[in-house]
């Protein structure tokens, strides 16, 4: 039956090593890249990389590895124009200083692309393989956010159509938005990234007729666009506004944030600790809309876990930014579990992006207690070094369930070391809100005279002085 399903579109995947990046990293990078397009829909078929101390102002690429990816794409390898070909002196000089880019470290880099080309390890030609095995590829995804005109030139150069590394995720995040607050805060980052890539069609110079005379098409679509988002801002901030309350509604409850990388594994953790039937799947960004359940079996006081949008390296900003309100739950979480998947070998710096995130909005000086998890997928020596490294560290798998009850005992052991004990009086008038007490506090006794109910009670002192405050007014 699977022969029958449509093939997926095949594309190839572009980057380009600065002297400051390792090879590790850069092959980290580009495996990430991968299961990015992987997620969007697409099979990666080949890789075409280059070292160089920048990326070129026109093409990304040096004019030699432009034409090994022209290759794989069937593309003519130049930037071709339907315009009368002219060539200005400042064309001219920018033609000549892309073709002689010097390759950051290959040896003998003032030769030029061929050069450069023979310093790389031989990757290519089992890439070059399989790219031609099949249909060609009709993509391009380069790992570097790139601008309108580099965009547009290498579509030109290639003959397919060019995504960035922001694009690609900005899609993800449209593809897999459910809630209507989630499609709202995508649309504004999708709107934002697809402005200035707006372009003039064939017959773009032709301007309007009727209303906004004088405006080229384009112009037309980018006054739309600032509608939109005044429209969308405007909406988000009335959700907003009603997620304020309910977080103020929640302010002297128990609450943990799970906040980490994407795919390490938070959902299974949130639906393990809660019994919720929340979304798990082997893929990135698959959670965008913030959960929050009660800890199951149920404690008093509660204690509510949310789980929130996982984060990547590159995250756009305008996507940080438009995600500012879901993030909020980390920031106002009493505890923060930084999620990590300690079976990745690149999980130090998917550690230092999450932190670094939550660095931006204040979120670092929330507690916080670090998690390693999919620790089943590792062996006895890498466990024990993993301990050796953070003693303070919580090893588990969310698939095992003593684990998770470890983990269960932790948080309530964390929360319990900030509680205090104290004595509430309930006059008789206001028994119909005892339920409040149980719901915030942990009772400890019960005795009943003259003035009302008398309980002992444990919990935060914020929660008791509250409490204390409301039954004396």
């Amino acid at each position: 039956m699977s022969k029958n399903l449509p093939a997926r579109p095949r594309a190839v995947l572009v980057g380009v090593q600065f002297p400051s990046v390792s090879d590790t990293e850069h092959a980290a990078d580009l495996a990430e890249l991968r299961r990015l397009v992987h997620t969007l829909g697409y099979d990666a078929v080949a890789t075409v990389t280059q070292r160089r101390s920048g990326l070129a102002s026109g093409t990304v690429l040096g004019t030699g590895k432009l034409k090994d990816l022209a290759a794989l794409t069937g593309g003519p390898g130049v930037i071709t124009s339907g315009a009368r070909n002219q060539t200005s002196k400042a064309r001219a000089k920018w033609e000549a200083e892309e073709e002689d880019a010097p390759d950051a470290e290959a040896s003998g880099a003032e030769e030029g692309d061929a050069e450069e080309e023979e310093a790389e390890p031989p990757e290519e030609p089992s890439d070059v393989e399989a790219a031609t095995a099949g249909p060609r590829p009709t993509v391009v995804v380069v790992d570097h956010e790139l601008s309108p005109s580099q965009l547009r030139n290498l579509e030109k150069a290639t003959g397919a159509l060019v995504m960035d590394r922001t694009g690609v995720i900005v899609d993800i995040f449209h593809r897999h938005a459910r809630s209507h607050e989630a499609r709202m805060q995508v649309e504004i980052a999708r709107l934002n990234y697809l402005a200035p890539r707006l372009r003039e069609s064939s017959g773009g110079s032709e301007r309007q007729q009727g209303r906004g005379a004088g405006d080229s098409a384009v112009e037309l679509d980018r006054r739309k666009i600032r509608d939109r988002l005044a429209e969308l801002r405007e909406g988000l901030a009335a959700i907003e506004r009603e997620q304020d309350h309910r977080r103020y509604a929640r302010r002297d409850q128990l609450r943990v944030a799970l906040v980490g990388y994407t795919n390490a594994g938070k959902s299974s953790l949130m639906r393990a600790l809660t019994g919720s039937e929340v979304l798990v799947a082997d893929q990135l960004f698959a959670t965008l809309d913030t959960t929050v359940r009660a800890l199951h079996p149920e404690t008093r006081p509660r204690v509510l876990v949310s789980d929130t949008v996982g984060f990547i390296q590159k995250l756009p900003h305008d996507l940080v930014a438009s995600f500012r309100s879901t993030l909020d739950e980390a920031l106002e979480a009493s505890l923060l579990l930084y999620v990590v998947d300690a079976s990745d070998p690149t999980w130090d710096a998917q550690l230092e992006v999450t932190r670094s995130v939550l660095r931006e909005i204040g979120a670092d000086a929330v507690p916080s207690r670090l998690l390693l998890n999919k620790v089943d997928r590792l062996d006895d020596a890498a466990r024990e070094a993993l301990r050796a490294r953070h003693p303070d560290a919580i090893l588990l798998s969310a698939h095992r369930p003593e684990d998770v009850a470890a983990l269960r005992r932790s948080i309530l052991q964390f929360f319990e070391a900030s509680m205090v004990e104290a004595d509430l009086v309930i006059p008789y008038a206001n028994q119909g809100r005892i339920g409040e007490v149980y719901e915030h506090t942990t009772v400890l006794s019960q005795e009943y005279d003259e003035s009302g109910s008398r309980l002992r009670v444990r919990g935060l002192p914020g929660a008791i002085a509250r409490l204390t405050q409301a039954f004396q007014a």
